[in-house]
């Protein structure tokens, strides 16, 4: 039962082109999905799992605490599997089709409202580190990058004089992101000034690294982003992704067109970047109330 999963990550990996994150993603459900299967059924075959022993499973993961959200992707993940065991090993039934998707309450991304982000990104560049943070957060909240892929960025994927980036999204899909003027002004000054200073003699193309010229953790970058959010005096629980939902958030405040914040943003259906419409709509309620007189 083991190799079929094994073959599994090579189509998912190689075929369909999924990002490292979500085939480790995939990992850890299908290795809590076959742990179940084989231990707690007692089942010896991928042909023998039929419908009830999946909503078994997702019922058990349901006891367990496990969140709706949760449980609608473990099922998803079952779904793809269980899909490439009929067309590679000729199984003939689907034991995850008709089982009712846990229906998640989706919440809305947290976000900061301008005057924080203007409080966030006054970092006087004082030396390099601070150089440095300060052009991350800058193109970060310019482009709408994922942290993975702010951190990925190379030398070759800066157009400096033609005001934008190129990054490779999910499932590596290259993506081209205007980039504004404050930005490529603070990426200027750390390219000019700092990034020699961490690289020094290692012969490396990324363009944000650490203090030993190696590339930028996520834990590395998330450590960055709570130090200046503390230093700044910012409350609010922040998360990796908030500069990239503050983007798309500000610019549909400010009329930009939703097809292009999707394009931006690189999401594959319009219906993710929706949920920053709602965002917008809760802001303004937020403003109605603090400042009408009879709100």
């Amino acid at each position: 039962m083991q190799y079929p999963i094994e073959e599994f990550f090579h189509f998912v990996r190689i075929e369909r082109g999924l990002s490292n994150n979500t085939i480790q993603a995939y990992k850890r459900d299908l290795s809590h999905y076959y742990e179940y299967i084989k231990e707690k059924q007692k089942i010896t075959s991928w042909q023998e799992v039929g419908r009830h022993d999946v909503l078994k499973f997702i019922y058990m993961l349901n006891d367990q605490g496990k969140s709706a959200a949760t449980c609608a992707r473990m099922l998803s993940t079952l779904r793809l599997f269980h899909q490439f065991l009929i067309r590679e090993y000729q199984l003939k039934v689907d034991p995850s089709l008709h089982i009712e998707t846990p229906k998640a309450n989706r919440k809305l991304p947290k976000v900061l409202s301008p005057k924080d982000i203007d409080k966030l990104l006054d970092i006087p560049d004082t030396d390099r580190y601070s150089i440095r943070n300060k052009a991350m957060l800058e193109t970060l909240y310019a482009t709408g990058l994922r942290v993975s892929e702010l951190i990925n960025l190379k030398m070759e994927d800066l157009h400096l004089t033609m005001g934008f980036v190129r990054c490779f999204g999910k499932g590596s899909k290259e993506r081209i992101v205007p980039l504004g003027d404050i930005a490529n002004d603070a990426l200027e000054i750390y390219l000019n000034k700092a990034r020699s200073q961490f690289v020094k003699q290692k012969a490396t193309d990324t363009v944000f690294v650490n203090h030993h010229g190696n590339p930028l953790s996520r834990q590395g970058f998330w450590k960055i982003i709570k130090d200046i959010a503390a230093t700044a005096g910012i409350e609010k629980n922040l998360s990796p992704h908030t500069l990239r939902h503050s983007f798309a958030t500000h610019l549909l405040e400010n009329g930009a067109d939703l097809r292009a914040v999707q394009e931006m943003l690189g999401h594959a259906d319009i219906s993710t970047t929706q949920i920053y419409t709602h965002v917008s709509k809760s802001r303004l309620k937020d403003i109605y109330k603090t400042h009408h007189p009879r709100a």
